[in-house]
């Protein structure tokens, strides 16, 4: 028997609706914060799934490296005041990071200027989800800006462009695995099917 003593997994603290925030109070489980951060830790564990799946070793760097990008810029979202507590927070250089590495991947595909159905391949479909649920805490860092003007609008730019960069690792999975995109412009009879 472990002579440590365990922590409860639960505290019942969040049984009424509420949960706390970093360094700050307690709120609702529907606050704008935790709204986004709930997203944030999906889209996490969706990339998790990519990476489990299996992607290229080098898509998979990426990922598991946006995975921990995410924890950090969790921080930022949970603090109401993060200057004062230190929290790192995300700046311009992160952005035009991000930028840096869809340019080196996005010059590996050929250039599309038409709609691209998510499908193909498990990791590349995997791949368009986490796409959608990053466009989704996009929106909530949109919602979140626009209730709370001190919180940072470089969140959102961030989850802009990761949003572009997982679009363009997906289209990678695919091409990587020799699977021919499809078109939303392909097959317009098939839009008749209904």
């Amino acid at each position: 028997m472990d002579s440590k003593k365990r922590t409860r997994l639960y505290s019942r603290r969040g049984d009424l609706g509420e949960t706390s925030l970093l360094f700050g109070p307690r709120v609702g489980k529907d606050h704008r914060r935790i709204e986004l951060l709930g997203t944030l830790d999906e889209l996490s564990s969706q990339l998790g799934h990519a990476r489990a799946i299996g992607v290229d070793p080098e898509v998979d760097r990426i990922l598991r490296r946006l995975q921990y990008r995410l924890y950090v810029v969790g921080t930022e979202v949970a603090s109401t005041n993060p200057a004062k507590f230190e929290v790192k927070l995300v700046r311009e250089s992160d952005v035009k990071a991000v930028e840096r590495v869809i340019d080196i991947w996005d010059a590996k595909l050929e250039p599309t200027r038409v709609f691209i159905l998510p499908s193909g391949t498990q990791s590349s479909t995997c791949l368009h989800i986490a796409r959608s649920i990053c466009r989704r805490a996009e929106r909530r860092a949109c919602a979140l800006l626009r209730f709370d003007p001190s919180f940072s609008p470089r969140v959102g730019a961030w989850l802009n462009r990761i949003g572009d960069l997982i679009f363009v690792l997906a289209r990678f999975e695919n091409l990587r695995l020799g699977v021919h995109e499809e078109f939303a412009e392909d097959r317009h009879e098939d839009a008749d099917l209904f």
